[in-house]
């Protein structure tokens, strides 16, 4: 059960917040109080510096691990085990960067954005104060992240390759490529977002990777999908490493527009990619390597590689679909929405979508777009916000136009730990159902089952806990509302007809084409058919929140040495991928220490 802190409420602290309050002194005495206790070894005195109800999140600085402690019994034991190895030093408060922040009436903090050094690395941090009624501005919420190695920065920038290259360019690319006289380091599986995104990080890093994808091009995984296909998140948040989608680009990418710029990056970033390509095989040996089969061009290339990224999405990229009786007997068609590919294919067919976020919405409103009768069929209740309303007040300022750089953005975005940020999100959730009352009243009326998402919070938790759950609203909603698109949920499936489908009510309804939009199937299953029944049997579970409120395996440990899985939306891979690429650097370098990592 999940552990829901409580928020530092003015009330709760009874404190008030001075109108002479001079923000960057408390954030400079508080900062150097810290730094002066961390010198010292005393535990006490920075644990001290803590409310009682606290949080420090750590991502591979003190930890080599993703770690959240909650309350001051869990920091102070996080701190006496780990300050005497990690060796923290040179902790400095990044100037501008305090800031008085009222996200509601009754909560007030001081953000202040930090630099530091440990013994291998540089890192980076944010501390959230808030005042209390007699001690002065304590800290609630405390962030610290592994920003590179040291003596190993990334080659970009200023270490940049300075040398001219007079005609052999071309030539240096199909070496580099080919891998005819060398084995990669890492073998990266899958060339969409993620695994470009590693790769990308790697080769700053100084890292060879040679990413496999089975399609023709790189960007086939998204022109490969159903035409009306396009992101829902605003282009601010989906900015990849290194190469920032340009000014002009529009807020929400098409599909097929993203394909495009993924064969794109992979160019421009000059990352080496095999496509046609298929990972037959990838089985750890005695020696501590990964002996890989990999089918390209017809014939089998072998190699002993350190490391395997999966980058191959939830679910290894491929549905699952449910069991009902009669579906061998159903004489019309039955497919995944990873199997659907354009509404003209049923023209004049009768359609039922099953499934009620996403996926279902965007493939529904294709249907009706073209003149498909199609029918919503909902299994259960759904999460619904609009880009409109819903975005603005998530994504904004941070992830928006003239927030800060991406890179701050993504840490700012990180700094709040997901079991603590359950309340905030509960607040958020009702406000952004204010705002899209009219919607939601609409969809009320036709039927359709609502909820507040994952424990009433609305849009994070729920891609955080079930990578699904919810619509985020571009139009379907209305058609719903107007009855263009049909909508079914009175009762349960219990089983296929010849004709059609039959419901627990007694309900029949004549169908020609069933789409599955039901989700992915445990990422685990791809690993397990590429790596085999004993590495699949010891991989950790891949996505959900553990009890600290972290996500599950993914960009870390995952239970079998120098496997890894890449995985989540533009912004997730974004961050994480450099997260994922300086472990192995520093693996590689002998660099890593002991990961202090969660009791399973």
């Amino acid at each position: 059960m999940m552990q829901v802190p409580e928020l530092p409420t003015l009330d709760r602290l009874n404190a008030t917040v001075p109108e002479d309050l001079d923000v960057h002194k408390v954030a400079a005495t508080w900062i150097e109080s810290f730094a002066s206790f961390v010198e010292a070894g005393n535990v006490d005195g920075i644990v001290g510096l803590f409310i009682e109800v606290s949080h420090w999140r750590d991502m591979l600085a003190l930890t080599w691990d993703f770690r959240t402690f909650i309350g001051a019994p869990s920091i102070r034991k996080f701190l006496s085990d780990r300050l005497p190895t990690v060796k923290l030093t040179n902790i400095r408060l990044r100037e501008g960067s305090p800031a008085l922040l009222r996200p509601y009436p009754d909560i007030a903090w001081i953000s202040v954005v930090f630099d530091f050094e440990t013994d291998i690395g540089l890192g980076s941090g944010i501390v959230r104060l808030v005042p209390t009624a007699n001690d002065g501005w304590k800290a609630h919420c405390m962030y610290t992240n592994l920003d590179d190695l040291k003596g190993f920065p990334e080659q970009i920038g200023s270490l940049r390759n300075h040398a001219p290259n007079h005609g052999k360019w071309e030539s240096e690319r199909q070496r580099a490529t080919a891998f005819e006289n060398e084995d990669p380091v890492v073998l990266i599986i899958g060339g969409g977002h993620s695994g470009l995104d590693v790769a990308a990080r790697l080769k700053a890093l100084g890292i060879r990777a040679l990413v496999v994808e089975r399609n023709a091009r790189i960007g086939d995984n998204w022109r490969n999908r159903y035409q009306a296909l396009c992101l829902h998140d605003p282009v601010w948040y989906d900015h990849m490493p290194y190469l920032p989608f340009p000014p002009t680009w529009p807020v929400y990418t098409p599909a097929l527009k993203l394909g495009n710029w993924l064969e794109h990056y992979a160019e421009v970033m000059e990352l080496d990619v095999w496509t046609s390509s298929t990972v037959n095989s990838a089985r750890p040996n005695d020696a501590g390597t990964w002996d890989v089969v990999i089918t390209t061009d017809g014939s089998e290339r072998r190699f002993k590689v350190k490391h395997v990224v999966f980058a191959t999405g939830l679910g290894g990229g491929e549905g699952k679909l449910p069991t009902y009786p009669g579906m061998d007997v159903f004489k019309g068609q039955i497919l995944h929405s990873t199997q659907h590919k354009r509404a003209t294919d049923h023209a004049g067919k009768k359609v039922v979508v099953v499934g009620a976020c996403t996926s279902a919405h965007d493939i529904a409103t294709d249907y009706y777009e073209h003149g498909v009768d199609v029918t919503i069929y909902q299994r259960s209740s759904s999460y619904v916000l609009s880009t409109k309303n819903g975005w603005a007040r998530i994504m904004r300022p941070v992830y928006w136009e003239g927030g800060p750089p991406t890179e701050l953005a993504d840490r700012l975005n990180a700094s709040f730990p997901h079991l603590m940020s359950i309340q905030l999100n509960q607040r958020l959730a009702k406000i952004i159902a204010e705002d899209d009352k009219d919607i939601l009243e609409g969809l009320r009326k036709r039927g359709f089952r609502l909820n507040m998402g994952t424990m009433d919070a609305g849009f994070s938790l729920s891609a955080w806990d079930r990578a699904g759950g919810y619509y985020i609203d571009v139009g379907a909603s209305q058609l719903i509302i107007d009855g263009k698109i049909k909508l079914k949920n009175d009762s349960q499936i219990s089983e296929f007809t010849e004709t059609g489908l039959k419901f627990e009510n007694g309900d029949e309804m004549p169908v020609d084409v069933v789409v599955f939009a039901t989700g992915l199937g445990d990422a685990r299953d791809g690993v397990r058919k590429v790596c085999g029944d004993a590495v699949g049997d010891k991989c950790k579970k891949i996505w959900g929140l553990n009890e600290e409120g972290e996500i599950n395996g993914a960009w870390r440990d995952l239970g079998v040495p120098g496997l890894w899985y890449m995985i989540g939306n533009l912004a997730l891979c974004r961050f994480h991928s450099k997260h994922v690429a300086l472990q192995i650097k520093a693996m590689e370098e002998g660099l890593l220490g002991e990961r202090y990592s969660a009791a399973d």
